[in-house]
């Protein structure tokens, strides 16, 4: 079939009608072949193109790989380049998790092994394996301070109740150990029984206490002085056991109370009781009871960490700290009934004494050396608090205050070292400490106030020998104060009441006391030199009394000016408290002296009318002395 051509010149528009019957499919078939194949495959191109994105777009990527296949040698850090990197390498740049770390601590491994022991305090089971003893470095790293320290419970009933409470505490969380540790000094027999006859009502309290089938509460027994004795080699559940473990105690006559080294050792022996994860996994609980501060102070700081790593909280039954002092007094009975009090180690409630030990000239300060500021002793006290225990005060020395009045004033617990380094930074707490050492070491002596005076010659004969001593307190005194002055450069450094309480006394009463020795020996001088007539017939003797005429110089009214300021703001800043009590005795007593005549027993003269009241007074210095004999011919214990 042939078809017309279009005429020469022709336009398709001109043709409409031949267009409209011959179709697109009629000019396809016109178009070459490569054209058509070109236009089928885009086609097919762009329909799987389509169909690939919506497939993408709808499904999730499956799992290809496992945790196993990371365990290659492909993914393991090149040590050598990590050991280059730092600012020895070549590269300045550090990673940010390095500057993180940098930033947190340039030692990453204490600052881990802080971060740690944080933990351990609020964590109820804080191992969960036995662990090694701590090493060199950890014993020298500041302790965190947590629970209570000091608690009056009203005596040794009161302190059992407490006891009691804190072992059913215990026993609600977990089945737990019990370690008794006795101080097995002379001094103590009366408490250890005590407390034994209380063990059965408190046992019989706790006894309902039944884990897993056995009793919850298991008790261990020990003593200690100079060694340590085990009691109960294995922990018992019987409590007539451990009643009879205490009433067998052995006195220890030693003189020494390692109570820090005990601590450790039933803690290591008995640590196999604290195992988490297992049935046998108990709380520990050790409860010291004494009345003195122990010995073995070096073992301090290395009991604490260790007992803080197994998570085990010490309780310690004592004695209340005299305040401001190492010694203490106890009073003794011997057995023909007779009493003494005795010197033993109680103090004081900080790390060292930081209360001058000085004579009151004028007035009987012998009371004031049974003074307590309502804490224990700093080393057991610590323990105690670090480990979350308490330190439960059960015999209060005779003078006492309220401890609600005294929280402002709690001694500083943190690490020895620690109030050593403060000394160093601060001029007025090394000074306080220096001074108050000084007067330890070296006793301040007493004045003498009587001087027989029947003739001139023996008069100045007593005057002279009472400069003497005099003489060298005024320079201890001098040397004092010239420390104390330098540290009052750093006075409005001290924060805290009871260091501003502590140094404002020591001024004021080493200036107190320097004003009367200097006015002491003015006015031996005078009487030395000019012996006084007396008034009154039968009289023998002159006595220095305490006045308000302060007859001395200008300088020695400067130094009593300071002294009355220094003692005036402790009583007005620190009311109801030991300073203030101290500060109002030496307030109470004036500055000055003056002679009063009076008359004494010298032997081979008669006293004429007053005769017989002579009589009387050296019969009963006769008897002080016998008993003074007889009490310093006695055996004294070694408490």
């Amino acid at each position: 079939m042939s078809s017309t051509p279009l005429p020469h010149g022709s336009r398709l528009n001109e043709h409409d009608d031949l267009a409209e019957s011959g179709g697109l499919l009629s000019a396809a078939m016109e178009l070459p072949a490569w054209a058509v194949s070109l236009g089928v495959h885009l086609g097919l191109l762009l329909m799987l193109a389509s169909m690939t994105r919506i497939t993408f777009i709808q499904e999730d990527p499956p799992v290809v790989s496992q945790m196993e296949d990371l365990e290659n040698d492909t993914f393991k850090f090149d040590v050598t380049v990590v050991d280059q990197i730092g600012s020895d390498s070549e590269i300045n740049q550090i990673s940010p998790s390095q500057a993180a770390a940098t930033k947190a601590g340039q030692n990453p491994e204490k600052e881990q092994e802080k971060q740690l022991e944080e933990e351990l305090l609020t964590v109820s089971v804080p191992i969960t394996e036995p662990l090694d003893m701590p090493r060199e470095d950890d014993l020298v790293s500041e302790v965190e301070q947590s629970g209570s320290r000091t608690e009056h419970t009203g005596g040794v009933p009161g302190s059992m109740d407490r006891l009691t409470f804190e072992l059913g505490s215990s026993l609600k969380e977990r089945k737990t150990l019990a370690i008794w540790l006795f101080d097995a000094s002379n001094s103590l027999n009366e408490r250890r029984e005590d407390i034994a006859s209380r063990f059965e009502n408190v046992y019989r309290q706790l006894g309902q206490f039944n884990l897993d089938g056995e009793r919850g509460l298991k008790t261990a027994v020990a003593s200690y002085g100079k060694s340590l004795d085990i009691l109960t080699e294995e922990p018992v559940d019987d409590v007539s056991q451990v009643i009879s473990a205490v009433r067998n105690i052995k006195p220890d006559s030693s003189g020494e109370e390692k109570v820090f080294s005990a601590v450790m050792a039933v803690a290591q022996k008995w640590k196999s009781f604290r195992k988490p994860g297992t049935r046998n996994n108990r709380n520990i609980m050790i409860f010291i009871v004494t009345d003195e501060r122990g010995d073995d102070f070096a073992m301090l700081e290395e009991t604490i960490h260790f007992l803080k790593r197994y998570g085990i909280k010490v309780f310690c039954v004592g004695n209340a700290a005299v305040f401001g002092r190492e010694k203490g007094y106890l009073t003794w009975t011997y057995s023909d009934g007779s009493t003494e009090d005795l010197p033993v180690d109680q103090g004081p409630e900080t790390v060292a004494p930081e209360r001058l030990q000085l004579a009151f000239w004028g007035s009987d300060g012998r009371d004031l050396e049974f003074m307590s500021a309502s804490f224990g002793p700093y080393a057991l006290t610590r323990l105690c608090a670090e480990t979350g225990g308490l330190y439960l005060i059960t015999d209060e020395t005779r003078i006492r205050f309220d401890p609600a009045a005294m929280r402002l004033y709690q001694p500083d617990y943190r690490p020895i070292r620690e109030y050593q380094n403060d000394l160093q930074t601060n001029r007025a707490k090394a000074a306080l400490v220096a001074a108050a050492d000084a007067t330890r070491v070296s006793r301040v002596p007493t004045p003498q106030l009587r001087f027989q005076a029947d003739t001139d010659t023996v008069l100045r004969q007593q005057t002279t020998e009472a400069q003497k001593p005099a003489a060298d307190l005024d320079y201890k005194l001098s040397q004092m104060l010239m420390v104390l002055e330098e540290g009052a450069k750093d006075r409005e450094k001290l924060t805290t009441p009871r260091w501003r309480a502590s140094f404002d006394l020591a001024m004021g009463r080493a200036l107190a006391m320097r004003v009367r020795a200097l006015g002491y020996n003015t006015v031996l001088a005078e009487m030395k030199a000019s012996p006084k007539s007396f008034e009154k017939k039968g009289s023998n003797m002159w006595e220095l009394v305490p006045s308000r005429n302060l007859d001395a110089g200008p300088q020695v009214k400067k130094l009593a000016k300071s002294a009355v300021e220094y003692l005036t703001r402790v009583v007005d800043e620190h009311p109801g408290t030991p300073w203030a009590m101290l500060a109002e005795r030496e307030l109470g007593t004036p500055l000055g002296w003056e002679w009063k005549e009076g008359n004494m027993v010298i032997a081979g003269q008669n006293m004429g009318a007053n005769g017989k009241k002579a009589i009387q007074l050296a019969e009963e210095a006769k008897k002080k002395r016998e008993m003074r004999r007889k009490l310093q011919a006695k055996e004294r214990p070694k408490l």
